[in-house]
């Protein structure tokens, strides 16, 4: 597997949308919820932002994070991996091009957010260095299942 590693391009909303849905739709059924229209509406201005890195394979996307640079900290919003290449290696890939981009931006820690039922993710997390720092319900109030709060310190 050959994958490039960069900034997504505005041009690429509609690769971005498609693998984060496919990504996501069983994540969400999982928790009771499914895909709105709009759910990806915030996408567009964070490309703009230079906020969301892509994984391309062949000029196919097939891996997006999109993340949120906090003070001294990049926050990993979402993390997709197109279905076709899950359990590849990609997302521990995508993980450690992220260290690469918080350490040259200067960050001391890289954090994120997760369902507490989803363990295969907190298994991929703990061990690319993450630890559970808290555990609470969601912020947003759209399901009742638990989150967990987890930081890799850099």
């Amino acid at each position: 597997m050959t994958f490039t590693f960069r900034t997504a391009l505005p041009s690429e909303f509609t690769d971005a949308d498609r693998v984060l849905r496919a990504a996501f739709t069983p994540y969400l059924a999982r928790l009771g919820r499914d895909i709105p229209a709009d759910y990806y509406k915030w996408l567009p201005a964070s490309i703009e932002r230079g906020d969301v890195f892509v994984a391309e394979e062949g000029g196919r996307v097939v891996g997006v994070a999109a993340t949120e640079r906090r003070e001294a900290e990049l926050f990993l919003d979402r993390l997709a991996v197109d279905p076709s290449k899950q359990g590849t290696g990609l997302g521990r890939w995508l993980l450690q091009r992220l260290d690469e981009v918080a350490r040259s931006r200067g960050d001391r820690s890289l954090s994120l957010i997760t369902a507490e039922m989803m363990d295969h993710l907190i298994k991929l997390y703990s061990g690319h260095g993450f630890e559970i720092v808290h555990r609470g319900p969601p912020d947003h109030g759209k399901d009742a299942h638990m989150r967990v709060h987890m930081v890799k310190r850099l």
